[in-house]
């Protein structure tokens, strides 16, 4: 008959499981809402190139015709000073148009950002185990900061095997081993789902700025936009097609000339 005496879990080992599973379930949800505001991040921008591609090259041209206008204009009337005044203000929002325009970059295939499962899987994994809600004191929330950043960039740029690098490296570093007695893993397990927890509200007061944003609710026009049937940026564009061609008129007219510009 076999009396070996069975092992007894303490309150305090039981209250560390129910607190593990916790844990477990807020770094999930942790994750999850790091992948939809990295998503978001990411569509936003791809959104942004495509706007300023088919829409903000076209805002630049128009404000550079009206800048060259003014200009003309305060020649007429050089000692006006509401003319020096928009001419000044043309000038500047011809120059900002212009930056905007040029600073688009990136190929035509990043003008959409589409996350495969599996970059997904990958990114919520990492999100788990690097995010920096879960560091225990300062200086491994800096560690954790630089590590996320690689693994934010990796995700934006698509690129699966840096997030796979990111990840093993992770899991094979030194620093990943932990060794504490019950109380010490008790009240680090407890913190953590603090600072998880406050990094789901942070996050998704984040979503919510980034949704509400000048840009977030373009983007959300144009999407509806486009399940009715309609592309917007380019209706956006010929319209402007329109104005730029009033305003060479006008510009050849101020100039005398029959010629283009």
């Amino acid at each position: 008959m076999d009396r070996t005496p069975m092992t007894v879990a303490t309150p305090e080992e039981e209250e560390l499981q129910r607190k593990l599973v916790e844990l477990a379930a807020v770094e999930s949800e942790l994750a999850q809402r790091d992948l939809d505001l990295a998503t978001l991040a990411g569509e936003l921008g791809a959104f942004e190139r495509l706007y300023i591609r088919v829409v903000g090259s076209k805002y630049a041209e128009l404000d550079k015709i009206s800048a060259q206008i003014q200009q003309l204009l305060l020649e007429l009337s050089p000692e006006d000073a509401e003319s020096k005044s928009r001419a000044r203000d043309a000038q500047e929002q011809a120059r900002q148009s212009a930056e905007a325009a040029a600073g688009a970059g990136g190929p035509p295939e990043r003008e959409h950002f589409q996350p495969s499962e599996e970059l997904k899987r990958l990114y919520r994994e990492a999100a788990k185990k690097v995010h920096p809600d879960l560091a225990g004191d300062p200086k491994e929330q800096e560690r954790r900061n630089r590590v996320m950043a690689e693994v934010n960039k990796a995700y934006a740029e698509g690129d699966i095997e840096r997030l796979r690098v990111l990840l093993r490296e992770w899991e094979t570093s030194p620093d990943a081993i932990r060794g504490e007695g019950v109380a010490e893993r008790l009240v680090r397990t407890i913190r953590k789902i603090h600072q998880a927890r406050a990094g789901i509200d942070r996050i998704g007061q984040e979503i919510e700025r980034l949704g509400s944003s000048d840009l977030g609710k373009l983007c959300e026009t144009v999407r509806d936009a486009e399940r009715q049937g309609r592309d917007l940026l380019a209706e956006m564009a010929r319209r402007l097609d329109q104005e730029i061609e009033v305003a060479r008129r006008a510009l050849r007219e101020l100039r005398g000339s029959p010629q283009g510009i």
